[in-house]
């Protein structure tokens, strides 16, 4: 969303500007505007996208100033801004507001600044709010993210490219064997080229023909502003093609990661440096389904290519003569690197990681070892053929991939010879050793069944290992910072700050700074301080990690690919430095060594959605990378029982354990039925074991309470590791379903608490306590799990710990949870309040007529009474009702409440509507009041005095407007506040002004008041104007009547698009009240307690009441452009109940910030008309009109709230005027029904202007002026008291004061993403009560009709164009034009004077602009037509300026433009006495001169200055004029005409 408000300073004399907007491909433009170097557009401009978040964020935003721009000419570029997407989202709040943006000339980099454009840019995700920031923005804000300098300088970023290697066939073997019968020589199948794209710039090397190791030896140049605006960087290895080029291989450069902008920091440096690219498998196929994975989209599954590249950036000095000025991207030769590597050695030192002078490092050996320890969830999709793994580092795997010779294994018993060998001996001999063939794929081998959905492999005795040789460049070094980052950020991430500060060490060597830091945040931490310094460490967290991953890497990523029948099934990827082996620990990779687990997945696109939530297969595997020379470590990390050493091993190798899994409960799970519910039951996977729970039937939130007994797992390895590091349990939850199979609904992971034999069973550690883990599905997350898992070691049988639990017989097999695990209950009652169900939907076509509404908790419930004609009343007829339940003691275990709505048919058939599950009940749990604050007096709340009251009530109103209280009286001094800031100031300077000048008087009139008046100073005071919906202000009105949405249907995912939006098939309204048995009996035995009612005391009827509903339409902003033209044409529409009001002959044209101004009467009858929906409709001549976005306000809730949302509060009372009181009832009387609800003591009008509430006590005035004079009166007191309800205790809240809201607009189809926003309010008045005055005039204010006659008398110095014909003397013929900007059709000229060889000229001439203006703005209206097919005119609002120009007349050519000035009128300089004292600085030090405005001044007559640019782009004074400005209003003008230039009427007399 981008507003282009104002251009300003743009270079060029008399320009007729046109602002471009370009986004990718996409192009919009602004209107033009003529004969200015200072348009005002305020034109908005929305771009839609529908792309993954990586490609939005790499798309270029480009503004461009056109010049001249019509029909048949392109027009003159003056100046071009650019920045990515990406930094405008990545800015607070997704967005810069009024931020001036520098324009630069891309074709002349030597030109500096081309102007500045004033610009609103926003990026709206699904789901983001725009948030409007505060009115008052400074001018002067560049439009650059925080820590951007404000000079920017040109600089030339040198992308050297030197060669490739390991590049995949780009075609097929077929057409190779072709090529070879035509050519008669065998040739590398691929024609690879490199491009860079950078800052919407491309950049290509050239085409290498034939070849998979290609050397190009070049650069590409760009010239690019710095620090530049777009982050990244795309290096694309391309194959040349005649049909269509298409990528290799994608790699981005991170521009923020390869630089330091600190005191010792460096410019964008890398390399030269290999950087490694991946994206599809390497096989080529014609149709490769993973092309987008070669462009850079999602996760690669293989290696494709490394690309040899260093950047380097040069920042220009733009005075240099040699400089060549164009931005063009340039593809230069370079030399080759082995030549370049000298040149390069002060550049590397810089580099923060590297210390090898070498340009690119010395090949080492290095040595990939692996063993496959276990392979279990192999997805039975896959079929029983034999299975087998491959994995692949870079270009190095698979020699001999369909026929392996030598399958190494790692035995249990015994370690293979030729292992041994590699163990025991020098490395000569392993050298010479014949079996070190690298093998890379484990032998194929049958699947065995472990349960109805998955395979296991059967890798018992033996494991298959593999091991591959490759050679890389030794940039080992960089990967080990990398890893001390890492771990420095885990430590931080599960420690507390003493750990965190043991590694200050390490840190202190990385990062000198980043130390002082840490230091200094744990000197600082106090108890206040916490949240601050969590903060802090938060945002030290991320620098980490933004420095631990290292730009330049060198040794690729490890991929395991399971493979069968020939066909590569699922994949994972395993990052080198995560499993790189070193001799200190702190650098070696954290699963280097280690046996991990591993999920293979889906490639590409088919890992998302449904497809990529089953896992394909779980591997258990041991991982270690290094150099071949430190090998002899390889195994050291792995079970020990799978070692040999010489001496006699002790112990047992492989331990038998057994596990137990408590499953107790599920909550939030995913609705996978089309009821809406799921029938859910968890499957537990552990080794190659699997076991169910039950099937528990039409829940979300299953208590399975079920304890699952895994008998003789057998894990190998080390009883200690195994205590110490588990293997992983898998849990993954399913929707069983009567016909077919189970249907996923999500998986979590947890690691089992685990005892060995010598240890005893008790606390701390057992029995395990119940933990919540998270389900996830895909990346969406699906609910949680509440469970406890415990691995005990098997001996013999009676060592295990017994099972306790409560045996239950009805449920025959199934073991509870036993007693030490399972949460202590007590009795509680849940009280419900059943209010009523609301716009229920057809189920199975047929209307919903006689619902009622089941609540359960815990197997407890209790069931409303029937509604028995849902259309005629759908509120219940019992309000109360409650059923007691044993729950858990902590409140974080309490189970969910489920709300379901059932229909109760004919024949006792019932039909599920919907249902809703409370997760959490924490926020219905009764407490009872304090004792100790019954006595409200002593309670710690003072009393106020009269000081207090006269301070609480002057505080918020002294900055604006004052009231003074004198003997009871109320005066208002002065309506100042419809002042800008700079009218202060102006203000201010008055003060110094010379003795002898009189300003007039700014006293506002009583009469020049209105409601807009009240409206433009409420952004400070009289009246609330929230920037959001009132409900996010008071929290939903849900101070006691809640609403639950009821869901019905299949949970949609995020991949699909389905929000849970439309699953929603009404809403229940009602509320909760928990709290513990025995109840205390001081609250039963309140006065007037109903015990029918319970906690839910003084809560109104639900019978049906006619109310009368007034909306006000205030005006709408930002609204989506519904047609071709960029603008729409809008109109509002009500709906409440079965009523409508349509606006539609009231539309407004052309405007997408319409201001409406409008009221709406409407009646309603609650509940069956609670429901009001404002939409806004775009009017179109022909067809139908098409809704542009709609907001829906729940008024029930409003009415029923004890805010008091049916009529805002106002400021202060009067009873006449623009000002007058809304509410029927007077606030005396609203007072009194406060109190007389809350049972509080009062109101007690005293003498003196004092009320006593509730033993507070209040001050205010007495005394009302209306039409007739001065009454006496109590409403001031009262409304004192309502001002301050919040502050009464126990009943006290905030009222709703007289306010507009802002409510975001949406459209049904684009669901999550506001189409412009609307301001408005509702009052509400019950129809048993008087009825309410009139309804207040908010129409929009008509501008007035004002002339402005300008005298130019005489002009002087004006600079000397022409030479004489005869004596070829410097002289002009000059003469000025002037126009009222946003009119210049209405441009007028005076006469010539000619031969002018001073600069002096005479005319006498009379210039005269009509124009509408509105005061309250500050703008002038205009209305005319677009173009002439234009239906009919729209209305622009400009701000009021006026433009002279200064022009040298010429017969035979076009005239030369002069010079120039443009007075804004609301605040211009006061003119020079004299031409001598008329200067340059009168434009240049404007700010800082006293100001005047024609409005309050009427006439002013002086000398003004006329500069214009000089080549050098500097201002000069190329002239003076004096002028005389006089503003009458139309009816003022009307009376004394005048005729234009020296015509009649009051004519000019002719200059001498």
């Amino acid at each position: 969303i981008i507003t282009v408000v104002e251009a300003r300073q743009l270079v060029g004399l008399n320009m007729d500007p046109v602002v471009c907007v370009e986004i990718g491909d996409d192009k919009k433009y602004t209107s033009m505007k003529e004969s200015t170097n200072c348009p005002y557009y305020n034109e908005y401009f929305v771009f839609d996208f529908h792309v993954p978040p990586d490609v939005m964020f790499d798309k270029i935003l480009k503004l461009s100033v056109i010049h001249s721009k019509n029909l048949l000419r392109s027009g003159t570029l003056v100046g071009t801004f650019k920045l990515d997407v990406g930094t405008v989202y990545s800015q607070p709040e997704h967005q810069f507001y009024h931020k001036w943006a520098t324009l630069s000339d891309p074709d002349d980099i030597t030109a500096g600044c081309k102007g500045y454009i004033k610009c609103d840019i926003a990026v709206v995700g699904k789901g983001d709010n725009i948030k409007t920031p505060h009115k008052n923005v400074l001018f002067g804000n560049l439009l650059l993210p925080e820590g951007v300098p404000l000079e920017r300088q040109w600089a030339r970023f040198y992308v050297k490219i030197y060669r490739a290697e390991g590049l995949p066939k780009m075609n097929t073997s077929i057409m190779a064997n072709v090529k070879k019968a035509f050519i008669g020589e065998n040739r590398d199948l691929v024609d690879p080229y490199v491009q860079v794209l950078f800052a919407g710039q491309r950049g290509k090397t050239s085409v290498q023909k034939s070849s998979y190791e290609p050397i190009w030896n070049e650069q590409v140049v760009f010239t690019e502003m710095f620090p530049p605006l777009c982050k990244r960087m795309k290096v694309q290895i391309r194959d040349s093609d005649k049909v269509n080029d298409v990528a290799i291989g994608t790699h981005f450069i991170d521009l923020r990661k390869i630089a330091n902008d600190g005191d010792k920091g460096f410019l964008p440096t890398m390399g030269p440096a290999w950087v490694n690219m991946y994206g599809s498998t390497r096989q080529y196929t014609l149709m490769d389904e993973h092309q987008d994975l070669n462009e850079g989209l999602g996760e690669g599954v293989s290696f494709r290519a490394r690309l040899l590249i260093s950047v380097a950036v040069e920042i220009l000095d733009t005075t240099s003569t040699e400089i060549v000025s164009s931005t063009e991207v340039q593809v230069e030769p370079v030399s080759n690197i082995s030549e370049v590597s000298a040149d390069w050695v002060v550049t590397i030192h810089w580099l923060p990681c590297m210390s090898e002078v070498s340009a690119i490092g010395k090949i080492e050996e290095f040595f990939l070892f692996g063993s496959f320890l276990e392979a279990t969830m192999i997805d039975r999709k896959i079929g029983d053929k034999p299975i087998s793994f491959e994995v692949t580092i870079g270009k190095y795997y698979t020699q001999g991939y369909t026929v392996i010779t030598s399958h190494k294994y790692l035995s249990k018993k015994r370690v293979l010879n030729d292992l041994y060998v590699w163990h025991n001996s020098s490395e000569d001999e392993a050298d010479d050793n014949g079996d070190l063939v690298s093998v890379s794929s484990s032998p194929p081998m049958k699947p065995v069944i472990t349960d109805r959905n998955y395979f296991h492999l059967p890798y018992f005795e033996k494991k298959p290992c593999i091991y591959i040789k490759s050679w890389w460049q030794d940039q080992r070094r960089r990967l080990y910072n990398s890893n001390i980052m890492d771990k420095i950020a885990d430590k931080l991430v599960k420690s507390d700050g003493e750990s965190c500060y043991g590694y200050g060490s390490i840190l202190m060597q990385q990062r000198e700074s980043m130390g002082q830091q840490a230091k200094l945040i744990r000197s600082q931490v106090k108890r206040n301080t916490v949240r601050d310094k969590l903060k802090m460490v938060q945002n030290f967290l991320h620098r980490l990690r933004f420095l631990a991953d290292e730009p330049q890497h060198s040794i690729p990523d490890v991929f395991i690919w399971m493979m069968s029948s020939n066909k590569r099934i699922a994949y994972a990827r395993i990052p080198s430095k995560d499993i790189l082996y070193s001799i200190v620990d702190e650098e070696t990779g954290k699963d280097c060594g280690k046996v991990k687990a591993v999920f293979l997945r889906l490639p590409g696109k088919k890992g998302f959605g449904p497809a990529g939530w089953t896992v394909q297969a779980k591997m258990e595997m041991y991982l270690w990378l290094g150099l071949n020379k430190q090998r002899k470590d390889f195994l050291s990390g792995l079970p020990n029982g799978f070692e040999e050493n010489k001496a006699p091993r002790t112990g047992s190798l492989k331990q038998v354990f057994q596990l137990r899994a408590h499953m107790y409960q599920a909550r939030s799970l995913f609705a996978a039925d089309s009821s809406g519910l799921s029938d859910p039951f968890a499957r537990v996977f552990f080794s190659t074991h699997s076991q169910v729970t039950e099937v528990l039937s039409e829940t979300l939130c299953p208590t399975w309470d079920q304890l699952l007994v895994f008998d003789d797992v057998e894990l190998f390895g080390e009883a200690g590791e195994l205590r110490d590091d588990p293997p992983i349990i898998v849990v993954e939850v399913y929707d069983q379903d009567t016909v077919g199979k189970a249907e996923f609904i999500g998986r979590t992971f947890a690691k089992p608490i685990t005892k060995m034999c010598d240890e005893h069973y008790g606390p701390p550690r057992f029995p395990p306590q119940l933990e919540y883990y998270q389900i996830y599905r895909g990346n969406s997350t699906a609910g949680d799990l509440l469970a406890a898992f415990e691995l005990l070691q098997v001996r013999g049988r009676a060592e295990l710990p017994a099972i306790n639990g409560p045996t239950d017989s009805d449920r025959g097999p199934i073991l509870p949870v036993p007693m030490g695990i399972r949460p202590v209950l007590s009795r509680y009652r849940i009280e419900v309040l059943f209010w009523g169900l609301r716009d229920l939907k057809r189920v199975n076509l047929a209307q919903v007529d006689r619902p009622r509404v089941d609540i359960e908790c815990a197997g407890r419930g209790v069931q409303s009474a029937l509604i028995v004609n849902f259309k005629k009343n759908p509120n219940f007829s019992t309000l109360v009702k409650w059923f007691e339940v044993d729950l858990p003691e902590n409140e974080l275990l309490h189970p969910p409440l489920n709300i379901r709505v059932v229909d109760c048919r004919a024949f006792g058939r019932y039909t599920l509507v919907g249902s809703h599950a409370v997760t959490s009940l924490r926020r219905f749990i009764y407490s009872p009041p304090d004792k100790t604050q019954n006595n409200w007096a002593s309670a710690g709340r003072p009393t106020h005095t009269m000081q207090d009251t006269f301070l609480v009530l002057s505080i918020p109103i002294t900055r604006f407007y004052i009231f003074v209280f004198t003997f009871g009286r109320l005066f208002r001094l002065s309506l100042s506040y419809l002042q800008n800031e700079e009218e202060k100031e102006e203000k201010k300077k008055k003060k110094k002004k010379k003795k002898g000048e009189v300003e007039e008087d700014d006293e506002t009139d009583e009469r020049m008041l209105d409601w807009w008046s009240k409206y433009f100073a409420s952004i400070e005071t009289l009246m609330e104007v929230y920037n959001k919906e009132l409900e996010a202000e008071y929290d939903n009105f849900e101070d006691w009547l809640h609403t639950f949405n009821l869901y019905r249907g299949k949970a949609g995912d995020d991949d699909e698009a389905a929000l849970d939006d439309d699953r929603i098939v009404g809403r229940f309204k009602g509320s909760m009240c928990m709290y513990k048995l025995p109840l205390s009996e001081e609250i039963t035995r309140e006065a007037g307690f109903d015990p029918n009612m319970g906690m839910f005391q003084s809560i109104p009827h639900n019978d049906p009441i006619n109310v009368l509903v007034r909306v006000f339409v205030v005006r709408a902003t930002d609204l989506h452009p519904a047609d071709v033209n960029g603008k729409a044409d809008p109109y509002v529409v009500i709906k409440l109940g079965k009523s409508e009001l349509k606006d539609k002959e009231n539309y407004i044209s052309k405007q997408l910030n319409p201001v409406f101004g409008k009221a709406f009467d409407m009646e309603a009858t609650f509940p069956m008309e609670s429901m009001l929906t404002v939409s806004v409709y775009d009017w179109d001549l022909v067809g139908t009109d098409d809704l542009i976005g709609e907001t829906k306000i729940d008024l029930e809730n409003r009415y029923y709230s004890k805010h008091r949302a049916t009529c805002g509060i106002a400021n202060n009372y009067s009873v006449h005027g623009y000002n007058m009181w809304r509410d029927p009832m007077k606030p005396s009387q609203i007072l009194a029904k406060l109190c007389k609800e809350g049972k509080l003591d009062g109101p007690h009008y005293g003498p003196g202007g004092r009320v006593k509430v509730a033993n507070r006590i209040f001050m205010g005035a007495t005394e009302i002026e209306d039409e007739t004079g001065m009454l006496l009166t109590d409403e001031h007191l009262a409304l004192t008291v309502l001002k301050h309800w919040e502050e009464i205790p126990r009943v006290g809240c905030k009222l709703i004061p007289e306010h507009v809201e802002t409510r975001p607009l949406f459209h049904p189809e684009k669901p999550g993403i506001e189409q412009g926003r609307i301001e408005m309010w509702v009052d509400m008045f019950p129809m048993d009560m008087p009825a309410p005055g009139p309804a207040i005039d908010i129409s929009p204010r008509k501008p007035k009709n004002f002339e402005l006659r300008v005298i130019i008398w005489n002009t002087d110095d004006v600079v000397l164009e022409d030479d004489a014909f005869m004596t070829g003397e410097k002289m002009s013929d000059i003469y000025v034009k002037g126009w009222l900007k946003g009119q210049q059709e209405d441009k007028q000229d005076t006469d010539v004077h000619y031969h002018s060889l001073t600069g002096e000229g005479n005319f006498n001439w009379r210039f005269v602009f009509p124009f509408d203006y509105l005061m309250a703005e500050e703008k002038i209206v205009i209305s005319k037509k677009e173009s002439m097919f234009s239906w009919d005119e729209t209305e622009y609002k400009i701000p009021a300026r006026l433009t002279l120009q200064v022009w040298d007349a010429d017969h035979f050519s076009a005239d030369d433009f002069l010079g120039a000035i443009e007075l804004d009128l609301n605040r211009f300089p006061r003119g020079a006495k004299t031409a001598k004292q008329c200067s340059i600085g009168m434009v240049q030090n404007e700010a800082e001169l006293p100001c005047i405005s024609i409005f309050k001044q009427k006439r002013v007559k002086g000398w003004w200055p006329f500069v214009a640019r000089d080549e050098n782009d500097e201002m000069e004074l190329t002239g003076k004029v004096e002028a005389e400005l006089h503003l009458m209003s139309a009816e003022e003008a009307e009376k004394s005409p005048v005729g234009l230039g020296r015509n009649e009427p009051d004519p000019l007399e002719k200059p001498k």
